[in-house]
């Protein structure tokens, strides 16, 4: 980077650099909104995989990205602003962090296509403890035929963990790849209490819904309501249409017609 050409200062004779000199001779107090223009701040707090970098701006957290060396780089390379060192983390993140409820936090997604955005905001619907598919959210925006897209879309979502990408999982059973890799995934999956052995089973058999003969209700096989069917009422499903054809409804909570 080429540095920035300096100026004599006519008073003690040394270099000064020509923007903070400008900035010290606003006639008024700067905005406050002024350092969220040019620059955010950064912490590094724990999270659920280990360490992880947070940058934040006055409309939320921006960025969040492994706890490593580079952060401030990386941050760099795709906002173009610099890092500023923060006092402390904004308020509710590390809980959110630790428990996976993010919903009341605060995130900057400006920058962002409307394609993305609906589609972060899509998974972000997803509860702690289900997982959906990618056709599922692509059907959910209303783009049914994008579900590669949505996969590009996920894997380039700047807050991993606060927006859960992890919760979205392959229709075959798989995991799917994701930015901490598959199996980072796993085990965010496995603490929320996602038996992912038991959908690798299920997808073995060919079954993707879950239904109960006691509510009519079919559901996706990690909804709570259909955690709850026994086993003797259970009945699974390889398409919603074949549920649908034996007289079962979707179910409003997790909505599987939407995939």
């Amino acid at each position: 980077m080429t540095p920035r050409p300096t100026t004599p200062d006519p008073t003690t004779g040394e270099d000064r650099d020509p923007l903070l000199a400008g900035l010290a001779a606003l006639a008024t107090d700067a905005p406050e909104e002024l350092l969220d223009r040019i620059a955010a701040r950064r912490v590094r707090v724990p999270g659920p995989i280990g360490e992880v970098d947070v940058a934040f701006t006055d409309h939320g957290i921006v960025y969040v990205h492994e706890g490593v060396d580079g952060f401030a780089e990386s941050f760099r390379k795709r906002f173009g602003r610099p890092l500023l060192p923060a006092a402390r983390p904004p308020a509710g993140l590390v809980p959110a962090l630790r428990t996976g409820r993010a919903a009341g936090l605060s995130l900057d997604l400006r920058g962002l296509s409307d394609f993305q955005r609906d589609v972060l905001l899509a998974a972000r619907a997803i509860p702690r403890g289900e997982v959906r598919p990618y056709a599922w959210i692509a059907q959910r925006i209303g783009r049914p035929r994008a579900v590669r897209a949505v996969g590009t879309a996920l894997a380039g979502n700047p807050v991993p963990l606060l927006i859960p990408c992890h919760r979205v999982t392959r229709s075959d059973g798989g995991v799917g790849e994701y930015v901490f890799g598959p199996a980072a995934k796993e085990r965010l999956l496995a603490a929320e209490g996602v038996d992912l052995d038991r959908l690798r089973a299920l997808a073995r058999e060919r079954v993707f819904y879950l239904a109960s003969d006691t509510t009519g209700v079919v559901c996706f096989p990690t909804c709570h309501n259909a955690r709850r069917i026994t086993p003797a009422h259970r009945h699974g499903f390889r398409t919603l249409g074949q549920a649908r054809t034996a007289g079962y409804r979707p179910c409003r909570t997790c909505r599987p017609a939407a995939a």
